[in-house]
């Protein structure tokens, strides 16, 4: 029989409990349920207390980039298994999982694009491969991303969101904290701007690293963005935290971050700001170079 045939007095309790789903969503801040469709031409914001959802890489693009375009750089990097690691599963198989599941072959995707009709060297993570988590490739490919920025004169915009390094690849992983810091500081050497755009959440060797080095540091309302976990914080010295530590609103207030911008303003906040950076970016004095050489 059709579902639209049939009332929902007659349907037993499995079929109740999957009626609709899809359609509607539950908001995380406020409990209010909204039609999917509204939520997502909202990119994930609800309209009623402006809670903000996850949202993905595709969707950030569409946001922020014009016409949403991305000149994809290096997609063909991809993680091998240098330690044999298992965790029950092998790592090269929780690698194959994943990439099947998210369709990306990495936790990061980086590139060229616009904002505004400025050029920028665009960052984002992939939270939904592996917590967004920084491996061996992930790391190569941020350092990719600040070393081409540098040589091509371009601004740095790179959106957070990660658990932090990746356990699997051990030291190799926590390495790669000091690489991209390095390429880093070759870009602020030529005196070119970095934008971090701070999700949630930011955790972990990401935060501890080049997440909180940006020239200006812009966080989403209510993002958790720390090293350890809360959790593992009240655990480690026994202490109750106070009231919304490590969330974006008590950084701000401790002067952590710049700025908290709505997501729906987001593009409008980074165009300001590439702006106002743009009369100060010049060529580079042939001293800079040298610092800035491979």
């Amino acid at each position: 029989m059709d579902w639209p045939s049939r009332k929902a007095s007659e349907l037993d309790a499995s079929e109740k409990k999957s009626f609709g789903k899809g359609v509607f969503r539950k908001c995380d801040g406020c409990g209010v349920t909204i039609p999917t469709e509204t939520l997502h031409a909202n990119f994930e914001v609800c309209p009623d207390c402006g809670q903000h959802h996850k949202l993905a890489a595709p969707r950030w693009r569409e946001l922020l980039l014009d016409r949403g375009e991305l000149e994809e750089w290096d997609a063909h990097l991809k993680p091998s298994d240098p330690l044999q690691f298992s965790d029950g599963k092998p790592y090269h198989e929780r690698v194959a999982s994943t990439q099947k599941a998210s369709r990306a072959t990495e936790a990061i995707e980086i590139g060229r694009g616009a904002m505004g009709d400025r050029p920028v060297a665009w960052g984002a993570f992939l939270f939904g491969f592996m917590g967004g988590s920084m491996g061996s490739v992930v790391g190569e490919k941020i350092t990719r991303l600040f070393e081409r920025a540098t040589s091509s004169r371009l601004p740095v915009v790179l959106l957070q969101a990660s658990g932090g390094a990746r356990m699997q690849e051990g030291i190799l992983s926590l390495m790669q904290m000091a690489k991209t810091v390095a390429a880093l500081e070759r870009h602020r050497a030529a005196r070119l701007p970095y934008i971090s755009v701070l999700l949630h959440p930011t955790t972990g060797g990401v935060a501890a690293s080049f997440a909180l080095l940006g020239d200006v540091n812009i966080a989403e309302p209510k993002a958790l963005i720390g090293f350890a976990g809360p959790r593992v914080i009240e655990t480690t010295i026994r202490q109750k935290l106070p009231e919304g530590f490590q969330r974006s609103e008590f950084l701000l207030a401790h002067g952590m971050i710049d700025r908290i911008t709505s997501r729906l303003q987001m593009k409008e906040e980074i165009s300001l700001l590439l702006g106002h950076f743009a009369p100060f970016v010049r060529p580079p004095r042939p001293s800079e170079l040298n610092n800035t050489a491979e």
